[in-house]
Parts: C-alpha cells; structure tokens; sequence
C-alpha cells in the first residue's frame, strides 16, 4: 500500500461513528498506523466484532439509528469524553450529512471527510446535475427543479419521454429510485418514491430523468486534498445490481477503453475541482452499453465507498489512510502519473438475505462461520460465531474480494472463495452470487443494470436433496446415540423382541408445505439410510462445525450446527436450514390441518421480513375487500406490501414507524363468513330460566 507511516502527532486518537464491516475496516488502519480507535455502538452491538477490535469503546444509545448512529450529540459528546480529535463516518448513517461536519467543526473535532459546501452541493442531485453541467460535464436530460407537484412532475414527464427514471433529490444508494415505463404508472411510482424519501432523509423532492435501456454502472475514485490537488483512481464497474443496490463490483470495468478510462477520469476530476473537494470521493456515471464512449453524471457520493477494496487492490493504494492524512491537512504525494492498475479485483456483497423469499432481509445467530483466505483473497467482514444478526441495521455482512492477474483469475478466486464461505444460523446470498458469478453475460463482461432483474426467474437454488437430509439425519441420530450411551434407561434404539431393529426415522420441513422422512439403520459412522424408498450407504464423521459426509463412496466435507429444532447444512456456499419435526411438532402440524380445513383462509396477516412499517392503508372497523393492500413494510431499502386475505373487517395491529418482526400479525382480517357464523345463535349456549 503507498503510504508512509503517520506520526502520533498528527492525530493521536480517532473516533470511528460507524459500525459493522466498515468500522472494523476504518480500525485496521488505524491499527497499522499505530493512532487510537474509538469505536462507538448501540445496545445491540455491545457484543460486536467493531467494539472488540477499536481501543476503547463508548455506548451512544439505544438500537434505533435515530437514538445512536444517527444521534450527531451522543456521538460529539462521545468524541470529547475519549480524547479523539478526529471523526471517521465511515459510509452511510451521518457520512454526508454537513450538519454533522459543522457540529464535528464547533466541537474543534476533525471531520474525516469534505468540506460542508461539498456536502450540501453534491448531496442534492438537483443542485449538483445543474452544478456539473454548468462545468462541461455531460448529464442526462430530465427534470431537475425545486418545488414541483406531482401534476407538474407528469406535464414534465410527458415532455422528456418514456421511459424514465424517478430520483430523490436528497440521499443515495438507490433509495426511492423507481423506473417508470408508462404515464399510468407514473402516480403510484411518484407515491412511492416520494413517501421513501421523506422517511430516509426528509426530503420528498424528486427528479426525474430519461432511463437508458441498456444501462452501465460506472464510478470513478478520486483523492483530493485542501491544497487543490486532485488524482483519479481508475474505475470501478457497479453494473451487477439489484433494485438499485449494487451486488458485485469489479475494476477496472470491462466496458471501457484506456482513451474512454481517460476522459472519464479527468470528467470525474473536474467534478471535484468544482465544489473544492478534499478527500476520497466518488462520482458516479452512467455508461450506454451500445455506445460506451458516451457517459452522464449520476451523482457525486462524498465519501468512502462500499466497494473501494476492489480499487486498493489494483492500484496499492490504502484509501482510508489517504484520508486521514489529507484530513490532517497534508498534501497529496500521488500524481496521476504514479496511478497504475495492476490485474484485476471483483468483489460480492454477503447479506443476511433470502432470495429464495424474493431477497427478504433475515435474521438470526451465526451458529458456525468459515470465512475464506488464501492468495489474492480479502474478507471486509464483522462476523464472529454467538453474534446475533438482527433487524436493526442495514442486512450487509460483509464483503469478500478476490485480486487476479486479469478478469477471468480474479473471478474463478471469488467463486472459490464464495464456495468456502459458510455462515449457519442466518439465511445468507452466497448460493446467489455464485449464480451470478456464473452467468454467461457477467464472464463475458457484457452485463448491465438489468441482468439480475431478468435473470432472477431463471435462477435455481438447491434444496434439500438426499446428501443435506442424510447429513442432518446422521447428525441427529449421532446426537441421539450419544445421549443414550450418557442414559440408557432413556435410550430408544428400536430393538423388538423376535425381530430386527427397526430403523430410526428422522423428519423433515423442506418447504412450508413438504415433509421427507429420512430412515437411519445403524450408527451415524456406518449407516443405511432410506430417503423415498431409496437405500444408501452413508457415514459422518467430525466435531464441532466441521463434518465429513461420505455418501454411497462420494466423501465431502460439510459444516453443520443445531438451533433447537433446526440443523443447519453448509456446502460450498449453500447454508440450509432444515426443520426437524419431533412427535410434538408432528401432532401440532395434525392440529393445524384440521384447523385449515375448517377455516381455509387464516385471517392473520404476518410480515414476511423484519422491518418498519411505512405505510397503513386502513384502520381497525373499515370494510376491506380481498387483496386490499393493509400495509406496507419496508427493509433493505425494498417495500413490500400486505394485502387482505379475505373480504371483511379489518383489525390493523400495528403503526406507522414501528418495527416489526419475521411472521409478527401486523393485521386481521374478519371475514363475512365468520362474523354471519358468529351471529347465529347456539341453543346450546342458551340458559333455561
């Protein structure tokens, strides 16, 4: 990495007002360059990686970001009582925001970031599409005035063409952005965005622009520093992504040419130049997949990046302590000349997520954690095994890297490296990542924004077939064999006088709808096991997490751990989760049915996700009819509404603003049927007098 040791005199301590990966990022640095972290955390990351890692650490509130990394007091007040004379933000909670950078400035604390004009110009995409246009760099047509209805937005709408792009003014990452395709939609669309945008940053001004069909991601990294000198990095290619939020990043991009990496380079410099910019930055553009030499300013993001492991590894270049050291007012040592991106790096993002329920953000505990190493392989992560991944923050868990010589190294490392990451106890992307990774386009180089959003109904995870369900009977049946050799007067092995003894038989929620049985003769380290009337030799061996599953003479290596009735299978990338059904939960499921057939339709309405509801559409007594939206639930920057399950009369349970969790009743729906029901008499209720 190009830098040169920092002296203690330049900062001695520095505060880091983040969590999760980036925190224990920013701290690595400041470790190797011997300043003092301070990390800082809510009630529910008192036991996380980040706190463990920093020097000191200080308690700023409770688990809502409100109350703790977004709480610009706690966080001064935090800075003061440990000494620390600077402040990283990180990225996202208070990084862009310039009331934080003037609070951070009367506290006589270092703002590790821009100036507050650069913070207030380019965090309104309104202000800053004007801005850069005025500079001579290229910017889509659209609508970008303050103030407009939503009547004005759809006069205006017709005059640029469909299709288009709805933008909020304020924040980024994607939030609120809805792609319109007809003036029919376009009501809803503005609905949405402007109702997002309002509670992500408290601002419902929108944008609108004109959508390229075959759009290219493409950002450039920058460095500036207070005394007007400004370098490019090269850039990062962010075309992989879903609902507007990036997946896998790459550099350099595949797309573009060394005359295109050029002139969009100096495009991005002549942003920073514009606004003073000071520090690490990024500006992003948007590239014509048909003609790749023609780009547009998206927005500016003044701050570090998610994805700039990808641009340290092709250039050497450590970014965060760039930052500190233009922060403490040094100059940069860099010229553009000395810029040269060295082979190739990708990078995919780990979220608690479940693609297999459209992407529903997950929680849980992580019960076992392989995390992979090796050449050209770098983990951002801040996992540790007993940590609780809950519903509080942003679901990313961290970001695994792969550095090659060229394009096709660097992707056959990460897949390799995705195939040896296992995290049991929360539902996690990497099976969906190594589908990406896989697809035909993203080899060749020739993806764009949209090829996740086509390829997603094509797509295929694996499920419980016979190697997962003879893993987790074997574990089981090993788990049972030793409690009984502690207690035979407990043991169940099947024996029966005169006759051979009988299997045991183990099973198994594959769906919500599913069961397989799974038939176990013998030990777990020499068994026959019979899955759908088919026989198979099978044997597992191991401790702890780790497992070796040999199956009719194929031997594989699994992880597997147990939560209560759950015991979860990891295989390269694959972590499943298996429910097993003992004879209570057995009888239970019996109950239900018979439950069901009564009443076919539940009139409990659950959320599917952890989350905070943004919207409620009715109120407990109104009249509601089948498939009428309830309400609406938001996580992971994606909305998902809620509808009725049956005409009738509504019981809303729940608020607007309050957080709710996986399958929590947020309504109930009376249907007729019911309430006539409950109307007739029942004699044999009725009192003789």
């Amino acid at each position: 990495m190009h830098f040169d040791k920092l002296s203690n005199s330049i900062f001695d301590t520095v505060l880091v007002a983040n969590r999760g990966e980036i925190a224990c990022r920013v701290i690595r640095t400041l470790r190797e360059l011997g300043i003092r972290s301070v990390a800082v955390y809510s009630d529910a990351d008192s036991d996380a990686k980040h706190v463990a890692d920093a020097d000191v650490a200080v308690r700023i509130g409770e688990a809502a970001p409100a109350a703790s990394y977004l709480n610009v007091g706690a966080i001064i007040a935090a800075a003061i009582q440990s000494g620390a004379q600077a402040i990283h933000p990180g990225y996202g909670f208070l990084s862009e925001n310039a009331e934080f950078a003037r609070a951070c400035e009367a506290a006589d604390i270092v703002f590790i970031g821009p100036t507050e004009r650069s913070l207030e110009l380019m965090g309104d995409k309104i202000r800053s599409k004007d801005h850069v246009s005025a500079a001579g760099v290229p910017v889509l047509e659209g609508v970008s005035s303050r103030g407009l209805s939503d009547e004005q937005l759809a006069a205006e709408a017709d005059r640029v063409g469909y299709p288009l792009l709805i933008k909020p003014s304020a924040g980024g990452g994607g939030k609120g952005m809805q792609p319109v395709y007809s003036a029919e939609a376009l009501p809803d669309a503005l609905a949405t965005a402007r109702r997002v945008a309002s509670a992500a940053f408290g601002d419902d001004t929108m944008l609108l622009e004109r959508l390229i069909t075959s759009p290219r991601h493409i950002e450039v990294q920058l460095l500036a520093d207070s005394h007007g000198n400004v370098i490019h990095l090269g850039e990062r290619e962010c075309s992989l992504q879903r609902r507007h939020q990036k997946v896998i990043e790459e550099a350099p991009s595949p797309l573009l040419d060394a005359a295109t990496r050029e002139r969009i380079g100096e495009a991005a410099k002549t942003v920073a130049r514009s606004v003073d910019y000071r520090g690490a930055g990024t500006v992003e553009f948007l590239v014509s997949a048909e003609a790749p030499d023609q780009f547009f300013f998206m927005e500016m993001n003044t701050r570090l990046q998610v994805e700039h492991p990808v641009t340290e590894l092709v250039t050497g270049v450590d970014l965060v302590a760039w930052q500190l050291r233009v922060a403490a007012g040094e100059r940069l040592t860099l010229a553009q000349s000395d810029i040269h991106l060295t082979g190739h790096a990708i990078e995919a993002r780990l979220y608690a997520e479940d693609p297999q329920r459209g992407f529903l953000p997950s929680t849980g505990h992580i019960l076992s954690l392989r995390e992979p190493d090796g050449t050209g392989i770098r983990v951002d992560g801040s996992l540790r095994e007993g940590l609780t991944i809950g519903a509080d923050y942003d679901p990313m868990l961290a970001k695994v890297i792969a550095h090659g010589v060229d394009r096709s190294e660097a992707i056959a490392r990460l897949d390799a490296a995705l195939a040896a990451t296992t995290v049991l106890g929360v539902r996690t992307n990497i099976e969906y990542l190594r589908e990406l990774l896989a697809d035909p386009d993203v080899i060749a180089g020739t993806m764009d924004t949209t090829l996740i959003e086509r390829r997603l109904p094509e797509l295929v995870f694996r499920g419980a077939d016979a190697e997962l369900l003879t893993a987790a009977a074997l574990f089981l049946h090993a788990e049972r064999t030793n409690a009984d050799a502690l207690d035979p007067w407990t043991s169940r092995p099947g024996w029966r006088m005169a006759e051979a003894a009988r299997p045991s038989r183990y099973r198994f929620s594959t769906s919500q709808s599913d069961r397989v049985d799974v038939l176990v003769a013998g030990t777990a380290e020499a068994a026959a096991v019979t899955i759908d009337g088919r026989e198979h030799a099978a044997r597992l061996v191991g401790d702890g997490g780790d497992h070796r599953l040999t199956l009719d003479g194929v031997t594989r290596p699994l992880a597997i751990a147990r939560s209560g009735d759950q015991v979860w299978i990891g295989c390269d990338g694959v972590s499943l989760p298996l429910r097993h059904l003992d004879r209570s939960a057995q009888t239970a499921e019996m109950l239900a049915a018979i439950e069901r057939v009564a009443h076919p339709v539940s009139p409990e309405v659950r959320s599917p996700m952890p989350g905070t509801v943004v919207a409620v559409a009715a109120g407990t007594g109104d009249r509601v009819t089948e498939g009428q939206t309830l309400v609406t639930v938001e996580a992971m920057k994606m909305e998902h509404k809620l509808a009725a399950p049956a005409a009738g009369e509504v019981e809303i349970t729940v608020s607007v603003g309050d957080l709710v969790r996986l399958d929590q009743v947020v309504a109930r729906v009376r249907s007729d049927e019911e309430a006539m029901e409950a109307a007739q008499p029942h004699p044999e209720r009725e009192v003789t007098p």
